[in-house]
């Protein structure tokens, strides 16, 4: 194989992610830098106007208070936050967002995002924390201000970034590597401080649809764990890797259910005709206090359904012929197709693929209800979930064990997250993802401003990580011509063909949709021993070009996701979300002993993991 070019890019603060986090750390970091003549370089695999989660488009911003007009207070929103999460949030983080969010959506609203309004000059409220938009052009909006702040000279795209760089004698983030998805290149970035603002893991667990279909999932496809692969691999200690989000979708077209929820007050019944909140209020009583929390936490609405299921009680459906002819009754042809052109609006800016499905069932849903279930789960840290490194907070909120020095700084000095790469913080979704950049930056520019200086990087170093980086080309190379068909080879396997195995594995004994969400600890083990043979098999992943080298990249960041996620479900002896996963040799929540946060740590090349609790403290009463 011909040696890669090698490209170093020499900056101050290095950006990996071009998400709504990414963006948001960029924004500000172009603004307090600009003056300290510091260069801030962000890096993408993709398209920024087109990445993320938010890369399609969203209906809704789902993370704003209000407080100008009294509407809500940062109180009010850690109290919601924790109760959805069933006692665990670091509670520092989550008032941080809130007290900030606002100013973030107003400038949205700057730049030129259309806001709903209400005849007095509000937001239009879908719920309580959420105001409607036409976010079509959601993202493209906020990658604009982000390549304006810091020169669109210092975005690079198409890069996929395998390694956060540290100093040996220090530990400190003084970098990263990357190669390109359209050249034969490798880029060496080095930098004084980095911000990990990646996306959270999807595709770790088998989904609802296969073959042709794969990747029709509700979360982000490619959105691979990178912020949580670059993290662990650089030493960061990791909190709340066990949880992970399992939400109610629309069956198969995976569209969002909030606007039917919220603003049209839909009703979900089962197949007959009961409201399974109601009838099974009686499932979650065993989960005390959280069965008395209004709204119902996430993971119990799950816990409630399931049971329902469990009883054969479904399908169960989302009653958008019903909501829909209660809102429009009486009203005139105008205003119906006005309320029409919001329902649709909601898909279209997000879903596309769930406006083609009713079309291809032959469903109005002005007339016929819609099949819901419960996703694959997901593991990310922006939504009704919490995975990802445990960072320091904000020094006025400081408590025990809460901050160290610079917010949002990871426990590798030097190494910042933000967005799905934050543990403990849960309910940022665009809006607070953004706003956690903003924070995230700052912090690394006081952290600058007080660790001057730069650093070397060791050659050898980085010739060894590229030459992991290009090892799948070489073992397609080597064995390619042994067999008289490319596509079956005992010497090497594809990406998609390793995926679908770590997908059966998670699937089958972490607590995956085939499994009911059901495991326990001899079942983890036995997929830890599983997990191990296939590390070991990955020296044999091939790639024929790019694109696959791309996909064995994106698999290792799975695999990394998945065995930190087995470990922290494994030493978390509870079952504290039900509805997300069951330890069935664990089946009660234990607050006395595990109202903790479960943090680990990857110790090395020696395959180690540490494992640690750490209290969860309270903040607001």
């Amino acid at each position: 194989m011909e040696a890669p070019a090698l490209e170093v890019v020499d900056t101050d603060l290095l950006i990996l992610g071009g998400g709504m986090a990414g963006c948001g750390a960029a924004f500000e970091a172009g603004y307090w830098g600009r003056d300290r003549g510091l260069r801030v370089t962000l890096v993408e695999k993709a398209a920024v106007e087109r990445s993320g989660a938010v890369a399609m488009g969203l209906s809704a911003i789902n993370c704003y208070m209000g407080m100008r007009h009294g509407e809500n207070q940062p109180e009010d929103f850690v109290r919601y936050v924790r109760n959805d999460l069933m006692g665990l949030c670091r509670e520092d983080l989550v008032y941080d967002i809130a007290r900030h969010v606002d100013s973030t959506v107003h400038m949205f609203e700057k730049w030129g995002l259309p806001i709903f309004k209400t005849e007095d000059g509000r937001y239009k409220r879908e719920g309580r924390w959420q105001i409607m938009i036409h976010g079509e052009s959601y993202k493209p909006i906020v990658a604009e201000a982000a390549r304006k702040a810091i020169g669109a000279e210092n975005v690079h795209e198409r890069l996929f970034v395998s390694h956060v760089l540290t100093d040996e004698a220090t530990g400190r983030a003084t970098g990263a590597v990357a190669f390109s998805v359209r050249e034969h290149k490798v880029y060496v970035f080095r930098a004084r401080a980095v911000i990990s603002s990646a996306g959270g893991a999807t595709g770790v667990f088998r989904p609802h649809a296969v073959g042709e279909g794969l990747g029709r999932i509700w979360y982000a496809p490619w959105n691979t764990g990178s912020a949580y692969s670059l993290a662990i691999k650089a030493g960061a200690t990791m909190t709340q890797m066990e949880h992970r989000l399992v939400v109610t979708r629309f069956k198969d077209g995976y569209g969002p259910v909030g606007m039917w929820f919220l603003l049209f007050k839909g009703k979900v019944k089962n197949a007959y005709g009961e409201l399974y909140e109601d009838t099974q209020q009686k499932a979650i009583a065993p989960y005390a206090p959280y069965d008395k929390v209004r709204p119902i936490p996430t993971p119990l609405r799950n816990h409630q359904m399931l049971t329902d299921r469990a009883e054969g009680r479904g399908p169960h459906y989302m009653r958008t012929d019903e909501a829909l002819q209660a809102l429009t009754m009486g009203l005139d042809p105008k205003a119906v197709r006005e309320i029409e052109s919001d329902a649709w609006e909601d898909f279209l800016d997000m879903t596309m693929s769930q406006a083609l499905l009713w079309a291809s069932q032959n469903i109005d849903p002005a007339k016929v209800p819609s099949e819901l279930t419960l996703t694959e789960p997901y593991l990310m840290g922006s939504h009704s979930s919490a995975t990802g490194a445990w960072v320091s907070g904000p020094e006025d909120l400081a408590r025990d064990g809460y901050f160290w020095g610079y917010n949002r700084m990871t426990t590798v000095p030097g190494l910042f997250a933000a967005g799905d790469g934050v543990g403990g913080s849960a309910h940022k979704f665009s809006s607070g993802s953004y706003t956690e950049g903003r924070l995230a930056a700052k912090g690394a520019i006081s952290y600058m401003t007080d660790n001057p200086g730069t650093f070397e990087h060791d050659p050898a170093r980085v010739e060894e990580i590229t030459g992991e980086l290009f090892q799948p080309y070489r073992v397609f190379e080597e064995a390619h011509g042994s067999s008289t068909k490319e596509d079956i080879n005992p010497n090497y396997f594809y990406p998609k063909q390793g995926l679908h195995r770590l997908q059966k594995i998670m699937d089958e004994y972490c607590a995956g949709v085939g499994a009911n969400y059901i495991t326990n600890e001899p079942t983890l083990r036995r997929g830890m021993e599983l997990l191990e043979v296939f590390k070991e098999d990955m020296a044999k992943v091939a790639a024929r070009d790019r694109h696959e080298l791309l996909r064995c990249w994106e698999l290792r960041d799975r695999i990394w996701c998945a065995e930190a996620h087995m470990r922290h479900i494994l030493h978390r002896e509870e079952t504290r979300w039900p509805g997300y996963y069951y330890r069935m040799d664990h089946p009660k929540i234990d607050d006395e002993k595990w109202r903790v946060f479960v943090n680990s740590r990857y110790t090395g090349n020696d395959g180690g993991w540490e494992m640690s609790t750490h209290p969860c403290h309270t903040l607001v009463p």
